[in-house]
């Protein structure tokens, strides 16, 4: 069974010096939801990036990450990124067309697709993300709910098969939080979360994985994980109040 989402010894050091991964390596099985969990500076967002090629910038010795079994290549790129969709961070770095519906249609149209399958795909994506009827809203009118399911919809519109998520529900409140996680449950995409949201890692991901200095330091099933104190506080984390009273098994 060709996993997900493979990466071997993954290792990248920023152009000062940094060493940002030291030899990550794990894989994700297709329908998996994962959280990457870890402090700040452990090298997600790197590691992130990483996943559909738009880390190293020069793409020589690639191939740490695979990507259902397409190796990260030159020339595999534009495949590998047809396959993954990456949400960023902040919103406004995925927003930047003057319509909501111009915002979504961007991915598929790079894709070289007709106006109706455009059309089409946006109308799809938009249902899912629960925009329907915003289509000529422009972004920057948007509640920051909004505006992050505004950018899922511009991922999901490509129809990756690898949903690749940084701080997906950072910022937002908590009702933004509950409808963009009611979301992203029912999409059956496989998902890799990086998050400081540990209550979301709980609600979410079955398994979680914890990044620190570049470094994988733990991996395993998330209640258990996340129910381990000692665990959790040497990696600048503390469990999460939804496991306070509860026991790992």
């Amino acid at each position: 069974m060709t996993a997900a989402l493979e990466v071997r010894d993954l290792r990248f050091r920023y152009a000062d010096g940094a060493e940002a991964l030291r030899g990550v390596s794990f894989s994700v099985a297709g329908g998996e939801s994962v959280g990457l969990i870890g402090p700040n500076g452990a090298g997600k967002s790197t590691l992130l990036l990483h996943l559909n090629g738009i880390l190293p910038e020069s793409h020589d010795g690639l191939g740490a990450v695979r990507v259902e079994g397409v190796p990260l290549a030159p020339d595999n790129l534009p495949d590998v990124r047809r396959r993954v969709g990456l949400l960023f961070q902040d919103a406004n770095d995925q927003l930047f067309c003057p319509t909501v519906f111009e915002d979504v249609a961007f991915g598929p149209r790079q894709l070289g697709l007709d106006d109706a399958e455009v059309s089409l795909r946006v109308a799809e994506a938009l249902a899912q993300a629960g925009l329907t009827g915003l289509e000529r809203r422009a972004p920057h009118h948007l509640s920051g709910g909004e505006k992050r399911r505004a950018c899922l919809a511009g991922v999901l519109a490509c129809r990756p098969s690898v949903l690749v998520l940084d701080e997906p529900t950072a910022s937002l409140d908590p009702r933004g939080r509950r409808e963009l996680k009611e979301l992203l449950r029912r999409i059956p995409l496989t998902k890799l979360i990086a998050t400081h949201d540990l209550e979301l890692v709980v609600e979410l991901c079955s398994r979680v994985i914890v990044l620190d200095a570049g470094r994988i330091v733990a991996e395993g099933a998330t209640r258990e994980l996340l129910c381990d104190e000692e665990l959790m506080l040497r990696h600048g984390l503390e469990r999460p109040h939804i496991l306070r009273h509860a026991h790992p098994h």
